[in-house]
C-alpha cells in the first residue's frame, strides 16, 4: 500500500504476503541479498520489506520502507530490490512500492538482525 492509497477501516497497516506462492521463498532470499549501505544487515531481516505479493501470473509487487525518509539511498533501494528479484526463474514482472506508513521501527527487525547489531 502506498502512502497515497486510502486505507479501509480495520484493514491492517501492512498487508500480508503471499507466502503460499511457489516463488515466495526465492523472492525472500533475493531480498536478503540487498543490504542497507549504512547497516550491515540485509533489508529483509531489518524489516524493511513489508509485503511480498505474488499474483497467479507470477508478477511480484513488493511494498517496502526505509529506516528514515532522509535515507541517502531512498531513490536507489527500490531499484536494487527489483534487480535482485527480476532474474529469478518464473518471475514475470516486479514492481517495488516505497511507503512510509507505518514508519519503520527497530521492533520490525528479525531476532537475527537484532543479534547482529548487538540489540539482544
Amino acid at each position: 500500500m502506498t502512502a497515497d492509497t486510502a486505507r479501509m477501516e480495520g484493514e491492517p497497516m501492512i498487508r500480508p504476503s503471499t507466502t503460499d506462492h511457489p516463488l515466495y521463498d526465492s523472492v525472500v532470499e533475493a531480498c536478503r541479498t540487498v543490504f542497507d549501505p549504512e547497516i550491515p544487515v540485509n533489508i529483509y531481516d531489518l524489516g524493511l520489506i513489508y509485503t511480498i505479493d505474488i499474483n497467479p501470473e507470477s508478477e511480484v509487487r513488493v511494498t517496502m520502507t526505509l529506516t528514515a525518509p532522509g535515507c541517502p539511498v531512498a531513490g536507489d533501494m527500490p531499484g536494487w530490490v527489483a534487480e535482485a528479484i527480476e532474474p529469478l526463474p518464473g518471475v514475470k514482472q516486479v514492481d517495488v512500492d516505497l511507503t512510509w506508513e507505518p514508519p519503520w521501527g527497530m521492533e520490525m527487525m528479525s531476532d537475527e538482525a537484532r543479534l547482529e547489531l548487538g540489540f539482544m
